[in-house]
């Protein structure tokens, strides 16, 4: 089956963008009250997207004195074909929507996103948002080739993948081919589950081994055990659910070998512990090709004061400002370049050097473009650590930020969320720290205006919404509040 071919525009639903927020309308009101964090979120985005499309132009005008959901429904009883139009801006909104079900790790709030992405594609099939949001909604269903397939789709759609989705596809399909081998492995091992597979369901097979492992017999249990495994997996059961078979599997054998050795050996269990965690760990992060993080050198707070003391640094903004600003040249004259994040080079207007990229963790853009240094900042250190991991390209930088650069703001200014409630942006991250150190003779920030232009960056981080967890106002009064000199163009700290 193709991506093309899954979407099936049929359905009830699918496609039918009143349905889907006549749906929408309905969950909204099952989430009243609620407790649940997660859900709370989830009935915001609701509640904005239904107020999106109550002040919207359609065949037949919301009622007057209806909003929200009610304003929906009653939009959906009347109709009106020019009401079937997804516009960006619903798009956005249905997508954010979907985002936050998805979080929400419940059958209904799956059921909703799921029907959310049906629609999206039931109406703009080559829609990359779309295909995307599919791939979380089977992956979360634990349908991981459908998730593959998805996945593939959005990359045939777009030249930039900044969120790496490439390394995520293969992780999964490394992932399902080292399930196959550690099941052909047990399969192999055990010739009469084979048979026991074939004839019996997976449920039933499993709690009659663990019967049998409980009174002593363990030979004979495991015949069953691992048919078990193996009828589960030809069912097509759902990832979840067979990794929670295959690690209770992997459980009993290490309990054995605690017990006083396993009588199939220790190489035996070496190799089944080996597929076992390589499946695990590709299906959750992908492949590592390069644990050593390509020889690349750290650097610590110290040591990043020691390579940039003394010399002149811009911090250039993602900003149209910058974009249509004319400065490339004079940007290129400063000892050092700073950049962030989804930053665009076009040499007339940003200039054409990175010597530093500054980045936020949770995004993969420009990762592959070589630099000196980059700086990845995150707040929670595990995260970090993650992206690292799956995000970092080796070779694409000479020095990377250690853990004493990851949270400039929080870490080392020691600014807690009491005095900065909002969390800091990866450009104030990193004005702030080459403020904190005060070893450059020159600090200018060229093109912050604090997105008032709007944003420049590259093709596939254009749709990223201007995020509204950081607060730009109280960034810029804090600027100003440093500035020595301000044009139209350029604010000099020091």
């Amino acid at each position: 089956m193709t991506a093309v071919e899954e979407r099936r525009p049929g359905t009830r639903g699918a496609g039918q963008l009143e349905d889907c927020l006549a749906a929408c309308a309905v969950h909204s009101g099952k989430l009243v009250g609620s407790v649940d964090r997660r859900r709370g979120e989830l009935a915001e985005e609701l509640r904005k997207l239904l107020a999106l499309w109550s002040m919207r132009p359609a065949g037949q005008a919301a009622p007057q004195g209806a909003s929200g959901a009610a304003a929906v429904l009653k939009r959906v009883v009347k109709g009106g074909s020019a009401g079937s139009r997804l516009t960006n801006d619903v798009l956005d909104a249905l997508i954010a929507v979907a985002g936050k079900a998805l979080r929400c790790d419940y059958d209904d709030e799956r059921r909703l996103a799921e029907l959310i992405a049906d629609t999206v594609l039931g109406l703009r099939e080559n829609s990359r948002a779309g295909w995307r949001l599919r791939a979380r909604v089977m992956e979360a269903k634990g349908d991981e080739p459908a998730a593959v397939r998805a996945y593939t789709r959005f990359l045939e759609l777009t030249s930039d993948d900044g969120t790496g989705i490439a390394a995520k596809v293969t992780g999964l399909r490394t992932a399902a081919d080292r399930e196959r081998d550690l099941l052909d492995l047990l399969g192999r091992t055990r010739p009469g589950a084979q048979a026991l597979a074939a004839r019996r369901p997976a449920t039933e097979l499993w709690a009659e081994g663990l019967e049998l492992r409980a009174r002593g017999a363990r030979e004979e249990a495991e015949d069953l055990l691992v048919a078990a495994l193996l009828a589960h997996a030809r069912s097509g059961a759902p990832v979840p659910d067979r990794q929670r078979l295959l690690s209770g599997y992997v459980d009993l054998r290490v309990e054995d070998a605690r017990a006083g050795g396993d009588p199939r050996g220790t190489g035996a269990l070496t190799e089944l512990a080996a597929l076992w965690s390589e499946q695990h760990r590709t299906r959750r992060r992908g492949p590592v090709a390069d644990p050593a993080m390509g020889g690349v050198t750290w650097l610590s707070l110290g040591e990043f004061r020691n390579t940039i003391a003394g010399r002149s640094v811009c911090l250039v903004a993602n900003s149209g400002r910058v974009g249509a600003g004319g400065l490339g040249r004079e940007i290129d004259d400063y000892d050092l370049v700073v950049r962030f994040n989804s930053y665009r080079i076009d040499p007339a207007h940003t200039g054409s050097r990175t010597d530093i990229h500054a980045t936020i963790h949770k995004h993969g853009f420009n990762w592959d473009k070589p630099v000196t240094t980059r700086l990845v900042f995150g707040g929670l250190s595990h995260e970090w650590k993650y992206s690292l991991r799956n995000r970092l390209v080796p070779g694409a930088q000479e020095y990377l930020g250690d853990e004493s650069l990851r949270w400039p703001l929080r870490n080392i200014g020691k600014v807690g969320s009491e005095e900065w409630p909002a969390i800091p942006t990866t450009g104030f991250n990193m004005l702030w720290l080459l403020d904190f150190l005060d070893v450059n003779p020159v600090i200018d920030l060229i093109g912050f205006d604090f997105y008032e232009s709007g944003a420049y960056r590259v093709d596939a981080a254009m749709k990223l919404p201007i995020t509204t967890v950081h607060e730009y106002t109280s960034e810029k009064d804090w600027v100003l509040a440093r500035a020595r000199h301000v044009t139209d163009t350029r604010i000099s700290l020091r």
